[in-house]
């Protein structure tokens, strides 16, 4: 840290100096007597806690122990930026890193603070090894040094940003109780439509008689083939304004693009296809390059794009999905996901009642964009400027 200019009363610490690692395990987590598992998967880019989280009860690898109020920190792909609160006790992955907070340094909670910084995240991209999957090591970690402010200050940065960040909370759960209500109302809709009508057998159960059934490359084209990956150092050399997609969403912008009308995509593989924490099928209008985690469908005229994409949201694929580490949807299983055809009226009435929801979940969404930029800007603001470079 060079050119360094503190404020009055800071000084310069390193994280060793702050927080201790907790190495402890559990040989067997199933009985552990902890109901929580945290993994990878269960980090979110960006936060200051963690949210999510599975079950020991099938874990059978050795897993670490932390406890209510540590910090975990994601060593693998720090680009992603995962280190976070955790509010409970457990285990989780060798691949996080569990540190406590010295109560002689730091007030409660201001650890996460200091490590969601951008000097923080820039010193841990520099010293990450490794050539496949990238990992940030202890023992570099610890030698992270960092303006830290006496204690009075701590609490006061920490209450504004925790409040900030509650703020955040609230506004996203309204946007997912919204989005939850939504998926209900979906998966019903397309279970018994909106009309009174007489209803049939079929492989989705009882629907509406006028309804087709038909497999899912019936009612759309698979433009598979299509699909280009590009590796890291490939797009490093290739930026552009293009959007990369991948399984979940963009990843990436690079120079050119491989599609330019309006499909869906939908994941092939990824935890994310069970455990659901970011959509699995959206739709992309214009100018892309989808990689080959995504399956690429053009629906037919016969259906609107918006409700496949609703539809295929409101399912669970458990029935079509493949392994039990490397989950996957491969494109056989895809191609024969059951798709009901509404009639064409009836098809306008669903799309309306999908649109009033669209119109909520924006003012939400809205609402936690500004909330997260509000957090983003406060801690430039409160922790950034007690250094220069």
């Amino acid at each position: 840290m060079t050119n360094l200019h503190l404020k009055p009363g800071w000084k310069i610490s390193t994280l060793d100096e702050v927080a201790t690692e907790i190495s402890n395990r559990t040989d067997n987590p199933s009985k552990s007597g902890f109901e929580r598992f945290v993994g990878l998967e269960h980090f979110d880019s960006c936060e200051l806690k963690i949210r999510r989280w599975g079950s020991t009860s099938d874990l059978i690898s050795a897993m670490k122990l932390f406890s209510k109020g540590d910090t975990l920190f994601a060593r693998r792909n720090a680009y992603l930026r995962r280190a976070s609160k955790v509010e409970f006790d457990g285990v989780c992955s060798g691949d996080a890193i569990v540190l406590r907070e010295k109560r002689k340094y730091l007030v409660e909670g201001f650890l996460p603070l200091l490590m969601n910084t951008d000097a923080f995240w820039e010193y841990a991209l520099a010293n990450a090894a490794g050539s496949m999957s990238k990992r940030v090591n202890v023992k570099s970690l610890m030698k992270y040094q960092f303006p830290l402010p006496p204690k009075d200050e701590q609490r006061r940065i920490a209450d504004i940003l925790w409040a900030a960040d509650e703020a955040f909370e609230n506004w996203r759960t309204v946007y997912c109780d919204l989005d939850s209500a939504k998926r209900t109302i979906v998966a019903d809709m397309f279970r018994n439509g909106l009309r009174n009508e007489r209803k049939k057998s079929s492989l989705l159960g009882q629907v509406p008689e006028s309804w087709d059934i038909v497999r899912l490359d019936e009612a759309a084209e698979f433009l598979d083939g299509r699909r280009i990956p590009l590796k890291d150092a490939d797009r490093a050399k290739r930026k552009g304004p293009y959007p990369y997609y991948g399984a979940s969403g963009i990843i990436d912008h690079v120079d050119d693009f491989i599609f330019d009308e309006s499909i869906i995509l939908l994941s092939e593989d990824g935890f994310n296809l069970v455990h659901r924490n970011s959509p699995i099928a959206f739709r992309v209008d214009g100018k892309c390059w989808v990689n080959n985690h995504a399956h690429v469908l053009k629906p037919q005229s016969r259906i609107d794009i918006d409700l496949l994409v609703e539809y295929l949201e409101s399912l669970s694929l458990e029935p079509y999905i493949t392994g039990t580490y490397q989950r996957k949807l491969n494109k056989s299983a895809c191609e024969a996901i059951p798709v009901p055809i509404p009639n064409h009226a009836e098809q306008e009435l669903m799309t309306r009642t999908l649109e009033s929801f669209a119109e909520a979940l924006l003012h939400a969404r809205s609402h936690t964009d500004r909330l997260r930029e509000l957090r983003t800007n406060l801690s430039k603001s409160l922790l950034g400027a007690g250094n220069v470079h």
